[in-house]
């Protein structure tokens, strides 16, 4: 097992993970880095490893370790894990280091969290008089309540949720034709001849 051998990991790992890690491989016999991946600290191979002692991992040991935090010396925060690779005999021969940036995904989680913060009510002042709101109220609740999409509405169906948006006092605002139309997805004229209609006689709410 060599460097060499290894160094396709590393690439793989740091290409998958880049920009937001570095892969170190150390050679354990040295205690000095081997190779290095999209290095976030700086490092350069030869550099020392700075591992610490590793006569203490037997063969029974666990060869995985982490994710544990380091710090750069910037002071951004990584979430770290390390594999030892033993030779034939069992012993330590490289210790394969991925270290992850976490600063992108700690801002992408404060952003989450801001937009997933209790939404407040509706300002009256903005919103009391915006009858597309009961509209579209009206018009999703009805369609859920149906089942199917305001295209597949039946003509019935049609009849008694004009009949809804009248009652709410929708069609009675100022323009409001060419909205429900587009709403409910038929022309205007269709709609004058739906309204006239639902307006005639009392259609009873669909069992």
């Amino acid at each position: 097992m060599t460097p060499e051998q290894l160094a396709p990991i590393g690439e793989v790992l740091a290409r998958l993970l880049s920009p937001h890690a570095e892969v170190v491989l150390h050679d354990s016999a040295t205690d000095q880095i081997a190779a290095i991946w999209n290095p976030l600290s700086g490092r350069v191979p030869g550099d020392p490893s700075l591992l610490g002692e590793l006569d203490e991992l037997t063969a029974t040991a666990t060869d995985a370790y982490g994710p544990y935090p380091k710090v750069l010396p910037d002071g951004r925060r990584l979430s770290s894990v390390s594999a030892v690779l033993r030779d034939d005999t069992g012993e330590p021969k490289y210790v394969l280091c991925v270290n992850v940036d976490r600063t992108a995904f700690e801002s992408a989680s404060r952003l989450l969290a801001a937009f997933a913060a209790p939404i407040s009510a509706q300002p009256k002042a903005f919103f009391e008089h915006d009858w597309t709101e009961k509209l579209n109220e009206l018009v999703a609740g009805y369609v859920q309540e149906r089942g199917v999409p305001v295209e597949r509405l039946s003509r019935s169906d049609r009849l008694e949720l004009l009949s809804r948006l009248d009652k709410a006092g929708v069609l009675s605002q100022r323009k409001s034709v060419p909205v429900v139309a587009r709403a409910l997805q038929v022309s205007r004229s269709a709609l004058y001849q739906l309204l006239a209609e639902a307006r005639k006689e009392p259609h009873a709410d669909p069992a």
